[in-house]
């Protein structure tokens, strides 16, 4: 049986319990941790990282695999990303354990 590779350092907040999202910099409750391949599997990623659900939806949503694998596959390289950061900045305003349907990027339906 494989065992998935977690990033070694999980983030952790000064003075508080539980692991903070990379991408949106808040707590993630348990309800919401979802662990995210930073090089798709279908592109030979074994490493992961835990995210909010939501953060990890949105990232999908916005960038193909293959875009994944060659541009955004750490976490300061899709805070950086225009759509991304409008995405963060929205989501900050949510309490930790909002969770919302993600849509896919109308780039990445055609």
């Amino acid at each position: 049986m494989r065992q998935k590779l977690i990033l070694l350092k999980p983030r952790h907040l000064k003075g508080q319990e539980g692991l903070v999202c990379p991408i949106c910099e808040r707590l993630i409750p348990d309800s919401q941790k979802d662990a995210h391949h930073l090089v798709p599997k279908s592109k030979g990623g074994k490493i992961t990282e835990y995210l909010h659900r939501i953060c990890h939806k949105q990232i999908h949503a916005l960038f193909t695999e293959s875009e994944l694998a060659q541009q955004f596959n750490t976490a300061e390289t899709l805070k950086n990303h225009p759509e991304m950061g409008k995405f963060i900045t929205w989501v900050k305003s949510k309490p930790d354990n909002f969770y919302e349907r993600t849509r896919k990027s109308a780039r990445i339906k055609n």
